[in-house]
Order: C-alpha cells, then sequence, then structure tokens
C-alpha cells in the first residue's frame, strides 16, 4: 500500500511537471509575441548579426524578446542568423517569428536615375541596401573590373543603367556591380548594338552622347530630333557645342556638383576640358550624368532632318527652336538672349 502511494505521487509530480513543462513549451512557441499595432512590421537583420544585434532591432516589435531568444535558441536559429529584410506580422508567436526570419528574407526595390557622378550614384544606392557608400563607390572604383568588363574611369557610370530593380537588402557592393552588369549586357541586345554600329558608334559613346541629349531636354519627344542634331554635327565633323557638357567641366573642374549654372557664359568656353564640346572635337570622355533610357533610345533611333543648331524655345517653355543654317539659329537664338536678359540670368 506504501509503495502504490509513492509510486501514485511520483506519478502525479509527473503529470504536473509534464503540464508544467508542456505549459512552458507552449507559451515559448505558440502564444502571440508581438506589441505592435500595426499588421505588419519590417525588420532589417545585418550581415554577422549577434544575439545583441537582434536584440536591437526586435525589442521594440515584441512583447518579449527572452522569450523569443528562448524559442530561437532551440530551433537553432541563434547559431545561423540570417541576414535580411523580414516582415513580421501582428499576432505572430515566436515559432512563426522564427520561421519568417530564418527563410522569408524580402527583396526590395532598388531605383536610380540622372545620378552625374559615381558618388552621388553610391549614395542613392546605399539609402535602399545594406552595403554603404564607401564600399560601392570602391568597388564602382575598382580599376580591375572595369578594365576587364571594356570600362574605364571616365565610362564607368555607363555600366549603371537607370532602372527599378529587386535585389535583396543585404546584397553586398560586389554582388550589387555584378548584377548590373548583367543588367547591362541584357539591356545591349543584338538590335540596340547594330543600331549603335550603324551609327559609328560603340554602346558606351551612345551613352555618352545620351547623356548630353538628357540633359538638353527633358521633353521625351523632342529627345530624338535633339540627337539626330548632334550625330548630323559628328558625321560633318563639327564641334559639338553642348553647353551641358560646358557646365559638367565646371563641376568637374571645382569638383562641387551641387552647382546651379543657369547660363554659360563666354568665359566658360575658354575651359580646358575633355568635356568641353566647344574645344575638344567628338564626344566627351564618358557620359555627363546618367541618362534615362528614353535619351539611349533616342540616340538609337534619331529623328532625320537636316538641322544642326537649336536653342531653347521661349514661347514654349521646355522645348527647343531648331535651324538648318547659322543665320537661321542667330535668329532663334537672339529671341533667346533677350528672354534671358530681362529675366537677369547672369549665371
Amino acid at each position: 500500500m506504501y509503495i502504490k502511494r509513492i509510486l501514485l505521487g511520483v506519478m502525479l509530480l509527473g503529470l504536473i511537471g509534464g503540464g508544467i513543462f508542456a505549459y512552458t513549451v507552449y507559451g515559448t512557441f505558440f502564444t502571440s509575441n508581438t506589441s505592435f499595432k500595426n499588421d505588419t512590421a519590417i525588420v532589417f537583420i545585418p550581415t554577422d548579426a549577434k544575439i545583441i544585434d537582434l536584440e536591437e532591432r526586435l525589442s521594440p516589435i515584441l512583447e518579449d524578446f527572452n522569450s523569443f531568444k528562448s524559442a530561437a535558441k532551440r530551433k537553432g536559429y541563434l547559431a545561423n542568423i540570417k541576414a535580411g529584410r523580414y516582415k513580421i506580422g501582428k499576432g505572430m508567436n515566436n515559432n512563426d517569428i522564427v520561421n519568417s526570419l530564418r527563410s522569408r528574407n524580402l527583396p526590395v526595390k532598388v531605383s536610380y536615375n540622372n545620378q552625374e557622378n559615381i558618388n552621388d550614384l553610391a549614395g542613392r544606392i546605399a539609402s535602399q541596401i545594406e552595403a554603404d557608400s564607401a564600399s560601392l563607390v570602391a568597388a564602382f572604383d575598382d580599376k580591375e573590373f572595369l578594365k576587364a568588363n571594356g570600362f574605364d574611369d571616365a565610362n564607368k557610370l555607363a555600366l549603371y543603367i537607370p532602372n527599378s530593380y529587386e535585389f535583396f537588402w543585404n546584397t553586398s557592393a560586389e554582388s550589387f556591380r555584378a548584377r548590373m552588369l548583367k543588367e547591362y549586357n541584357r539591356f545591349w541586345t543584338d538590335a540596340r548594338k547594330e543600331k549603335a554600329s550603324a551609327l559609328g558608334l560603340k554602346p558606351n559613346e551612345v551613352i555618352a552622347l545620351a547623356s548630353i541629349v538628357h540633359k538638353e531636354t527633358a521633353k521625351v519627344d523632342e529627345r530624338p530630333t535633339v540627337a539626330g542634331v548632334y550625330l548630323n554635327r559628328l558625321r560633318k565633323r563639327m564641334l559639338l557645342q553642348a553647353d551641358p557638357t560646358v557646365i559638367y567641366a565646371i563641376k568637374k573642374e571645382t569638383g562641387n556638383f551641387d552647382t546651379v549654372i543657369k547660363r554659360v557664359l563666354y568665359k566658360d568656353l575658354e575651359l580646358d576640358s575633355p568635356y568641353n564640346t566647344y574645344k575638344y572635337a567628338g564626344l566627351p570622355p564618358g557620359p555627363i550624368a546618367m541618362p534615362d533610357i528614353s535619351a539611349i533610345d533616342a540616340v538609337l533611333n534619331p529623328k532625320k532632318h537636316n538641322y544642326y543648331y537649336f536653342v531653347a524655345n521661349v514661347e514654349k517653355f521646355g522645348y527647343h527652336m531648331f535651324a538648318e543654317n547659322l543665320a537661321q539659329h542667330n535668329r532663334n537664338k537672339a529671341q533667346y538672349i533677350r528672354w534671358i536678359n530681362a529675366q537677369k540670368i547672369n549665371r
């Protein structure tokens, strides 16, 4: 009888202990552990994150980080923390949160356009993925990479075709660069290459010219006409005499790309720079900005005409007046000079 009581007591203790264990496990894994009011919260886990990094990023959105840590340890997650961007749903339990952080890295949309230099591009990208500006600039400037892929310091910006792309947030600078090389090669289809060749241009030369077209006019429907002017000039071996190249030369010379220049002065045309197309024949060494795809395609599909000159149209802002000869151009230009003087635009 005494032994039966002992066995019964042991069984009861076992049941109680098992119940407590089951309750603890259930509470650790399957009880809601979120504290935010929105439907979802986005969490960014950095590369090589440690437990302290998890605590910093998860504590603000969890009711109890320690219970999460216990569950994460039991599931082996703390020994293999995954970097990335993750979505946590309202009311999720620790088991679901760990599963999300382990295998549901969400991509981000990375977009860029109109950057004038590599530093600006790096800053733009760094605001969208984990890689910082310094690592991106180093990757973009890598001379061995540039040489191996047909680029140089002057035309390296041409590699980056402006668009929106999907990346994982934790993409490294080198991985971003490698993906952009693939996108560049994908963009330059055989059809586009054939059109460039028919114009007597290489792909990077097309982008250099497109950057001038892009800067000359924001009107997409006018870009093929502007491209046609410059291609006519190239065929005649005339100087391009493009004001945007002079503005770029000034910015590059001063190192200040935030400078706003609304009017090119005659003294600016004397600046000794390979980007000054009033002084040096042909195309500049590389793009003066990142042209839109519409500007690139405008160069590849120019409007055929006999125009060699153009100036801003003061009666139809944003557009230009085109001329076949210098006399006609000078008449158009006189209207523009009168207008710009009336606006008192000196620089």
